[in-house]
């Protein structure tokens, strides 16, 4: 399950007692993932494998820029699908998604996203996924959809994705901090680094555009409610994901009021009290129910109350969009990684 992660990752500095405390244990997993990173054997796919990753726990835009570069590719005539772990689903693979009977309990809620978009494989084991894609001879490419720092499968084009809010937190590795290994380690396994939002004067991608030796660029969040517009409507907003403040700030610059919200972990399972609370809530407050889609998607096949959520909520859609010169680089990073990897 995905760790649920500390808000004081993102406002202790290093004397926090907390990050003193926890130092020891962020050395032993560096330790242990650099260790990793060396005694690997990476397997070399005969596809192209773009990996989208991020340096730190928690959510920073991973899937919208995975389903990005997705469209890219149809539009350059490729075929390309998703690998993915399939997190908070109980199948380890490899098998195709089926969007149209999978559920979010089997699959995982981004795999479900994923499939509606390309062919989705989720795997555990990523190399088997990998091999399995290659070997029903439908797909161009594979876009894999988190496993930056995974190092058994050898990658054509690897893209870090960074919170341009939140930033990189207060620097330390997990447990003490967000970061999933020393930064210079994940340097070395990026390409380069897409910074979602704070606009062109953030201070975290002026600090990258600094210290990282590879292309930094720009982008931003963009929503769009499959249901209608939200502009002056009154919504209850609710998601189970790693970063909420990105999703009601996307309500707020689509215009929508929100009178109340309700939070929970990362991947949350709704149960029939969640469902029936939020309904009563929306219901004294005269609101609509607005979730993502990932959320969306976990109510998929659910009965009862859980059913009567997902009928009665619209969700939020986010595409992440590029200005002109960067959506360019971007394109001029993907075209290499189209010549076949083996």
């Amino acid at each position: 399950m995905p760790l649920e992660e500390p808000s004081w990752w993102y406002g202790a500095d290093a004397d926090d007692p907390r990050v003193k405390a926890l130092k020891p244990a962020s050395r032993i997993f560096a330790w242990a993932g650099a260790r990793r990173l060396r005694n690997a054997k990476p397997y070399r796919s005969p596809l192209p494998v773009i990996c989208i990753g991020n340096f730190t726990a928690g959510g920073t835009g991973k899937t919208p820029l995975s389903l990005l570069i997705a469209r890219l590719l149809r539009a350059r005539g490729h075929s390309p699908a998703f690998l993915t772990r399939g997190y908070s689903g109980r199948r380890s693979g490899p098998v195709w998604v089926n969007p149209t009977i999978d559920t979010a309990r089997e699959v995982g809620d981004e795999s479900l996203l994923l499939a509606e978009a390309a062919p989705t494989m989720v795997a555990r084991d990523r190399p088997a996924g990998a091999r399995a894609i290659a070997a029903a001879k439908s797909s161009t490419h594979i876009i894999m959809d988190d496993g930056l720092q995974n190092p058994t499968l050898a990658k054509s084009l690897t893209i870090a994705v960074v919170d341009g809010v939140r930033g990189l937190g207060n620097g330390e590795v997990i447990p003490a901090g967000p970061l999933r290994a020393p930064l210079d380690v994940q340097f070395d396994l990026s390409d380069a680094i897409v910074v979602n939002g704070g606009g062109d004067n953030a201070a975290i991608l002026q600090y990258l555009r600094a210290t990282f030796p590879g292309p930094v660029l720009s982008a931003a969040v963009e929503p769009e409610l499959d249901d209608g517009s939200l502009a002056g409507a009154r919504v209850v907003a609710y998601a189970g994901i790693g970063n909420p403040s990105r999703f009601t700030a996307s309500l707020k610059a689509a215009g929508a009021e929100i009178v109340a919200e309700r939070f929970f972990k990362d991947h949350h399972a709704y149960c029939e009290d969640d469902a029936r609370d939020l309904v009563r809530l929306a219901a004294s407050a005269g609101a609509r129910l607005v979730t993502t889609q990932k959320d969306l998607v976990r109510l998929k096949g659910k009965s009862g109350a859980l059913a009567d959520l997902a009928e009665r909520s619209g969700s939020l859609r986010i595409v992440l969009a590029f200005d002109v010169r960067d959506l360019a680089r971007l394109q001029e990073l993907i075209d290499p990684a189209t010549i076949a990897a083996g």
